[in-house]
Parts: C-alpha cells; structure tokens; sequence
C-alpha cells in the first residue's frame, strides 16, 4: 500500500505536515517505538509512529530522523497526545531528509494505525505469496554459494523476464544476464545512481537510455568497513564502493511484492560483495606491509623478499614480477570530516581493473594499502617475452590520462559537489630498490593533479621534471657514501672551529655563486665570504667555480 492511501483514510485522523511530493512510497509494514536508535529494529518500508518520548530537547530531531531516513523507512507519523503540537524542529529535520511526515490526531490509537495497516499490506500481498516465497528460497539455494551474482540474475530472467546487471560506482560490469551493456550505457548507468544517491534521493531510481527505461536498485553492503553497517554510516563513505543493480523495466508501477524480490535480490549480492571484500583483506595486508617497508627504509634486500611472498597472491601461477608501478591517490571531502584514505582504497581498487573486462575477479591481482586521507596502489606486471625469451618491458603499464578516461562522469556524479579525487602514477620499475622512487615519483604525480581543476584529476610520471624525482632512487648506501664523502670534512670543521661552513655553503648555492648578495644574506664582509668558500675547497679538494662540482654540492646537501 502507497502513503497516500493511508492519508486518504479518515479514520485514522493523520495529518500531513511535510513530504507531500514522496507519498508514493510503499508501506510494508507499521513499527511503533519512543527509542531514540530503533535502527537495529528497521528492516526498511516502515510506517513508524511515535510518541516522541525519545525527545527531550530540539537538538534530538535531527539524529532520530536521520536514523530513520538512512534505514529506508516510508514515513513518520507522530502523536499529539504528549506534547500537543509536533515540534517545528522534527518538522523541518524531516524535510531536510526527505521524509514524509504525520501528525497523528490525540483522539486515535497507534493501535488503530497498526491493526490497519497490517490488514492491508497482508491483503494485498496474500495473492503472490507464495510465489515470492518460493522465489526467494530458490535465490537463497542457489545464489552467491552456487555460482555468483550470475546465477541469481539468471533466476530473474527464467522466473520474472527481467534483463538485469550488476554494476560497480565506476559503471565497470560485474554480473548480467544476457548480453553485456555498452560501456557508455554503463557508465550513463552509474552516473545516474550515483548522483540520486548524493542527492537523497529514494530507489529505485528511473533513467531512460535509447528509448529503454532502467530500474536502479543499489546494493549496500552489510558491514563494510569499521563502522558498523552501512546505514548508520555517513553516504560518503560507502557511495563509492557499493555495487548497483541495473534491470531493464520500470519499477514505478510496480506492486510491493515484487519490489520486495528485488530487494531480496540486492541483499543476496550484497553477500556476495561483501564475500569478495573480505578476501581482498589478504592482499591489502601485503600492501601494507611492503608499504611500511618501503616508507621506514627497510634494506632493499628485506622488500625484495617481501614481494616473493606476495608474488603467488597477487600473480597466481605467473611467479614473480619483472615490473611494478605504484599509484598514490587521494580523496579529500570540503568540510575534511569523513576519512578519505578508505573510499580511495576502494576506487583504486576498482580504477585498476581495466573497464571492458567484466566479473568481481581481475581485481585480485591489484594490492591497495591506504595511511590517512591517502591510498597506496602496487600493482605487478607481467612483462612480454619475445622468441628468444627476452624482456621487452612491461605488457601493460599504466597510463594516468588512461585509467581515467571512462570512469570520470561516474566518479564525478559520486563526489558530487563537496568531493574530489586525485591520482598519481609512476614509472615502471624492475627492482625493489625502485620501490620507493616510484612511491615519491607517484606521491608528486598526484600533487601535480591536485594543483589541475576538476572533481576528478590524474598526473603521470611523465608530466614530472626535476631532480628531487631522481633523489629517491639512488640507494641508501649511495646517498650515504656520496654526503659522507662531500660534507663530512666540512661538518667536522664546523664542529670545532663553529666556522658555519655548511650555512654558508648553502647559501652561497641558494644565490647562484653571487658573492655580493650571498654576502649580503649572511650579513658577512665579501672578504669573510671568499675565506670561508675557500676553507670549503681546501678541504673537499673541489672548485666551486666549476658547474659540476657546485651541482655536486647541491645534490648532497639535498641528500644529507
């Protein structure tokens, strides 16, 4: 039954009081409560009546009804007998969650609501009943255990003759039945679902591509992440991880019986995804671990190790890696209060899987850590070989402009106007001593992005020029050797004479080898300058006249 019917019946003396443009919202059932968190009692499609009880003061409104809109349930109705008047503040918190709001005459019992309501929901779904039970218990017998998301559209086609897919946020095709959409209708798909969702808007959600008419139906997980499930949680932390059921048909007509398979529907895959998330929970560690490793300078030695064991995870019967790449992005919300670090752990893992490949699966090879508002991408490839068995580089290196490229509507529609995503890709390197080059290289990709307009934003490797970039690659060993050898002499001078040969040293580079303003930074005498400059060159045996020993210099400070 509609809202609308119940505001229709007299006897029940409602009133309405805001949500008039979403009384078509389906009533599946009556729950009466004065708990200030009935969540946990909410399974969606519910009247709820209150006595606002759970009231005490107008800073109360806003929780609750949040609580309730977040649960999915059809509308409010509150009772006058406590307070007289319904409150302005519950008043104005339901209109600003898009929920339909009652005022329930003093003179009526909740008892009344509820024993009517329950007769004509029950009347009205007697007819299909036990089809619907029947059909769920074969989704139940045959679903995520018997063969996937696959099998469970599959009974959707056979039983109901309904086309439907399985989509991720990025419009990518998980599951279908039947023939795959086009790309562009995927991703026109998903951009429709995500913006809805950022906009509050009530599934399923209607969109006509070429003359057909979808039904999008998302599919929440059930308890991703740490905290909690994901109805009490803040929309932006799972809207851009969370799968989406796209059938072809209008559900606007559609009777509540049939609704509620499909809702059947969407928690079966929700299973599934939440299945597939916690297999991921391995590959993440060893990208954290070897991020650690990387991060704390661990001897390249112990990385390389650490990649042989991940190596079978992450290449299952390839062996080891001749390459790896390692993309840094990062997601960051206006007002900073939603951690980003776990919504980019997600995308990259989605981004990383090439778009025309569809199922859950090639994600598998793809090992995302995150730290902060930050995530960190190691991605294998496995490179070519040609007749003589010869390495010819990597068969697949990312490209930034690339890995974008299909998924920035999608992505753009989900961050919508508070969100934004950055992303930095590095170069190929065959070693883990390149590790952490290439985590610095693409660290500063992605700043590059950031600095570009746009919701959605990538730099390559490529786009990237500098000297600092080519500092991380050098091995520790190297570096120490190198600074050791150039500035040790002049450290140990200034320690026993406090000469300040390395400020001034410093600074004489800072000024492009110019003796006045150098002289005039350090607030010294020309003299005092070029007698410290020389002590510097008597004492490295080095002319910093010459180009390449000033350069010298430069990168060993840099270094040090």
């Amino acid at each position: 039954m509609r809202l609308r019917a119940l505001l229709e019946t007299e006897a029940l003396g409602l009133r309405l009081l805001g949500g008039g443009d979403e009384l078509d919202r389906t009533v599946r059932g009556v729950m009466t409560t004065d708990l200030r968190d009935p969540s946990r009692y909410l399974s969606g499609g519910e009247l709820v009546l209150t006595g606002l009880a759970w009231r005490r003061n107008s800073a109360d409104s806003e929780p609750f009804v949040r609580i309730l809109a977040s649960a999915g349930v059809a509308g409010l109705a509150a009772g006058e007998a406590e307070l007289g008047d319904i409150p302005d503040d519950l008043v104005s918190a339901c209109v600003r969650n898009r929920l339909p709001l009652f005022a329930v005459n003093e003179d009526v019992a909740f008892a009344t609501i509820t024993e009517y309501v329950v007769r004509q929901v029950s009347g009205e779904r007697a007819g299909d009943l036990a089809a619907v039970v029947d059909r769920h218990r074969r989704l139940m017998t045959s679903g995520p255990a018997g063969g996937g998301p696959d099998v469970v559209l599959d009974l959707l086609t056979t039983d109901l003759d309904l086309r439907a897919w399985v989509l991720s946020p990025t419009g990518r095709q998980i599951a279908g039945a039947g023939e795959p959409l086009a790309p562009g209708i995927c991703a026109a798909l998903a951009s429709e679902h995500l913006a809805a969702v950022r906009t509050g808007r009530r599934g399923p959600h209607r969109i006509s591509i070429q003359g057909i008419t979808y039904s999008l139906f998302p599919i929440r997980g059930h308890g991703r992440g740490a905290g909690g499930p994901a109805a009490a949680r803040d929309m932006r932390e799972t809207v851009l991880s969370d799968w989406l059921l796209a059938v072809e048909a209008d559900a606007g007509d559609w009777p509540a019986e049939r609704l509620d398979l499909l809702q059947g529907v969407t928690q079966l895959i929700a299973v599934e995804r939440d299945r597939r998330d916690a297999a991921r929970t391995v590959r993440r560690r060893l990208a954290q671990e070897v991020l650690e490793l990387v991060q704390t300078g661990a001897p390249p030695a112990e990385i390389a190790a650490r990649l042989r064991v991940a190596a079978p995870v992450l290449l299952p019967g390839l062996g080891a890696a001749p390459h790896w790449q390692v993309v840094v992005a990062r997601v960051d919300w206006e007002n900073g209060d939603i951690p980003g670090g776990p919504v980019a752990q997600s995308l990259l893992e989605e981004i990383l899987v090439d778009p025309s490949v569809s199922g859950p699966e090639p994600s598998d090879r793809i090992a995302v850590a995150h730290t902060g508002d930050e995530a960190i991408a190691l991605v294998p490839l496995p490179s070519l070989s040609g007749d003589a068995g010869e390495d010819k580089g990597p068969d697949s290196a990312l490209h930034a402009d690339e890995l974008l490229a299909t998924v920035r509507d999608p992505l753009a529609a989900g961050l919508a106007d508070d969100g934004r995503l950055t992303l930095g890709v590095s170069a190929a390197v065959h070693s883990a001593e390149g590790l952490r080059g290439a985590l610095e290289e693409a660290r500063h990709a992605r700043r590059v992005a950031a600095a570009r307009p746009g919701r959605v934003c990538a730099a390559g490797h490529h786009e990237l020029a500098s000297h600092v970039l080519l500092l991380p690659f050098v091995p520790d060993d190297v570096r120490r050797a190198f600074t050791a050898r150039l500035l040790d002499p002049l450290r140990d001078y200034d320690r026993r004479h406090r000469a300040e040969l390395i400020p001034t040293l410093e600074a004489f580079l800072d000024c492009d080898g110019s003796w006045t303003r150098c002289a005039t930074r350090l607030h010294l005498h020309v003299n005092t300058l070029r007698y410290r400059v020389g002590r510097i060159e008597q004492l490295t045996a080095r002319d910093l006249s010459r180009l390449e020993d000033k350069l010298d210099f430069f990168l060993a400070l840099r270094m040090s």
